[in-house]
Order: C-alpha cells, then sequence, then structure tokens
C-alpha cells in the first residue's frame, strides 16, 4: 500500500492549490454574470442585432465552460479521496494502477487550469493575427517558414481553434516567404503571444546537393485580432498604401483584380497586408484594424528600448535573436532559449505540440525574471 499512501499524501497537498485556483476565478461573480445573461437573452429584441447577441453567447458559453471545468475538477479531487479510502479499508492494492492514472490526469487538469489563470492581460481572451517572415536563405528559410506555419495550425487543431489566411506570398522554388493569418478561439493570443520572435532551424538542407547542414531563421509577429473600435489617431499623410493582385487559393476574384492591400505606415515602417476579403474596402478595414492594434500595443509600451520586441518585423532576422532553436543534426532537441524548457521529441513538437513551451513562457513571464 506504499503507493497509495504516496497519493494519498500528495492529494492532500493539493488542497490548497485547488482553492486558490477557484478564488483566481472568481466564480460567485462568473455565476452572477450567468444570471443576467440569461435573463438578457430571454428579454425580447435581444436578437435583433445579431453581432451583440453573438458576443454575448460567446461570453456565456466561455463563464459556462470555466464554471463546468472547475466543479468537474472538485468532483475528481472528491472521486480520489472515495477511491483511496476504499482501496484502504478492503486493502485492495489492485486499484492503485486505476487511482495513479487519475492522479495524474488530475494534476494535468489543474496545471492546464493554473496556466490559464496567468492570461490576464486585456488582450489575452482575444483571437491572435501572426505573421511569419522567412529570413535570409531563400528556399531553405521558406521551407522553414511553411514547416512553422503547418506547427502552428496544427496546435490551433488541437486546441479547437480555426485558421484564417489573411495574407499569402509563395516561396520562388518552395515554401512560403510570408504569411499572415488569423487564429480563432478563445484566448488564443494569451497563447501564441508567448511564440512572438526568431525561430532558428538547423537540419541537412533538404535543398543541398552535397548534404550540409544548415541554419534557418524564420520571425513570428503576433497581434491580437481586437474586435472593438480602437482609438488611435492616425495621420493619413502617415500611410503608404499599396493595392496588388491576390495570390494563392481564393474565390474567383483571386489574381484578377487588384483587390489586396498593403499599408504602411511611414513613422513606425509598420507593414500590414491583407488579401483574404472578398473586397478592396474589406482588405482595407482589415488591414487598418491589424494597424491600429499595432499601434496600440506600441503606444502602451512605456520602455522605448523594448519597441523591437513589440514590432517582431523589424528585428534582424538571423543569430542571437532567435528564442527558440529546433536542432535536428547532430541531435535532436528544441529548446527555447527564455525559459530553458526544451525536448528531445522535435517531430511533436513541429507536429504542433507546444503547450511545454507555451506553458513555460507565460510562467517564466509572470515571474520578475520575465517582466
Amino acid at each position: 500500500m506504499v503507493i497509495l499512501d504516496n497519493v494519498k499524501n500528495e492529494l492532500s497537498a493539493y488542497k490548497e492549490p485547488l482553492a486558490e485556483v477557484r478564488a483566481s476565478l472568481d466564480l460567485d461573480n462568473k455565476e452572477k454574470r450567468i444570471e443576467e445573461l440569461h435573463m438578457e437573452m430571454e428579454a425580447p429584441g435581444f436578437w435583433d442585432d445579431p453581432d451583440t447577441s453573438n458576443k454575448k453567447m460567446k461570453e456565456l458559453k466561455d463563464l459556462e465552460d470555466a464554471q463546468k471545468t472547475i466543479n468537474a475538477l472538485e468532483s475528481q479531487f472528491e472521486d480520489l479521496g472515495t477511491l483511496i479510502a476504499m482501496a484502504e479499508e478492503e486493502n485492495d492494492e489492485s486499484m492503485a494502477d486505476e487511482i495513479v492514472a487519475e492522479f495524474e490526469e488530475f494534476k494535468e487538469k489543474l496545471d492546464e487550469i493554473r496556466i490559464g489563470t496567468l492570461l490576464s492581460g486585456e488582450y489575452d481572451k482575444d483571437n491572435a493575427i501572426l505573421k511569419l517572415n522567412a529570413g535570409a536563405g531563400g528556399t531553405e528559410s521558406c521551407d522553414w517558414a511553411q514547416m512553422l506555419y503547418r506547427m502552428y495550425t496544427r496546435w490551433a487543431e488541437k486546441k479547437g481553434y480555426s485558421v484564417e489566411v489573411l495574407d499569402f506570398l509563395d516561396g520562388d522554388e518552395a515554401g512560403i516567404k510570408s504569411v499572415t493569418f488569423q487564429v480563432n478561439g478563445t484566448n488564443a493570443y494569451g497563447y501564441l503571444k508567448a511564440e512572438k520572435g526568431v525561430h532558428r532551424l538547423v537540419r541537412i538542407s533538404p535543398f543541398n546537393a552535397q548534404g550540409k547542414r544548415q541554419t534557418s531563421f524564420v520571425s513570428l509577429d503576433v497581434m491580437p485580432d481586437i474586435e472593438e473600435d480602437i482609438d488611435i489617431d492616425i495621420n493619413d499623410d502617415d500611410l503608404r498604401i499599396d493595392t496588388y493582385r491576390s495570390s494563392g487559393a481564393g474565390g474567383q476574384h483571386i489574381n484578377k483584380t487588384s483587390s489586396a492591400i498593403r499599408i504602411t505606415h511611414l513613422p513606425t515602417g509598420i507593414v500590414v497586408q491583407c488579401q483574404n476579403e472578398r473586397s478592396q474596402l474589406q482588405n482595407k478595414n482589415k488591414a487598418m484594424q491589424m494597424l491600429k492594434a499595432k499601434l496600440l500595443l506600441l503606444k502602451q509600451e512605456a520602455n522605448a528600448e523594448k519597441l523591437s520586441d513589440i514590432r517582431g518585423e523589424v528585428k534582424e532576422i538571423g543569430w542571437g535573436n532567435q528564442i527558440r532553436s529546433y536542432v535536428l543534426q547532430p541531435y535532436k532537441l528544441v529548446k527555447d532559449l527564455r525559459t530553458n524548457a526544451e525536448t528531445g521529441n522535435v517531430d511533436a513538437v513541429l507536429d504542433g505540440s507546444l503547450d511545454l513551451f507555451i506553458n513555460e513562457y507565460l510562467k517564466w513571464s509572470n515571474t520578475p525574471q520575465g517582466t
């Protein structure tokens, strides 16, 4: 019964952290808000404004999901205590494996919720807009950009998020020169802000006839998709707006009209692009929304020295600036250079298993050395 004694002792140590998580979720106020939303839904005219009603329905679902999750976790905690007591009473060691497995599942769920409580930033709950840019290195870097694009789309699928491509530029021979895409789901920005920076790949290049090892760099910029109107004054004289023909898969309008929009904010050098929408006006509105989000982040940043950290696309995409290294040769290792989190399971990471790095970043960024 040694195993059960160990689980029992460890389980008791989780009582206080579980209570802390419940307190941090502010469930009493969530319950009041749920009641308010249900009353609003029953009121006449609730569905007259689809945009407002859909936002409130999403808010209700998020609140109820949080409530159900912590209630289920507390029930699991109580069930574990009951199982241990039954095993002790009956002196039944055959239940040990089941209890240990249940306990490991409980710890994983609790850790996931605790990580979620760290997403307290103003825009953490929003969708995320990501932009991948291949660095120097031609086809090799373009191929690395495509690998990263696949990695993030696979991560999004596993989280139950959807992905929408906003702008796309193919590599000259293979891969992607740049791609801007939106990840839609609760807390998408809160999680993905951990990924902003330069990503470095070391491998035997499939594009090198001599089979030499090669290093490639790709930068990733991440911004929140802020749905409400952003109060940022932009002088029209500070903008250069270019139109171009859309590229890549799309509807019948693709490549037939210059509906894609590129906006350059001259004072900061910020460039945003959109070609996904069906009209030039829609693309312009989306691009302006992205530009305002970028400028808002700049405005909120008090320390001018951190400007380059916010505007990820102006960092040199090369040595010394990477946040993470992905080594495929001569050994396999993915290591984050900020948190020192690492794993040898490179294939799983490239297939979207990023939670180790994202979670460690959130913990690190919420400590004094990470701020």
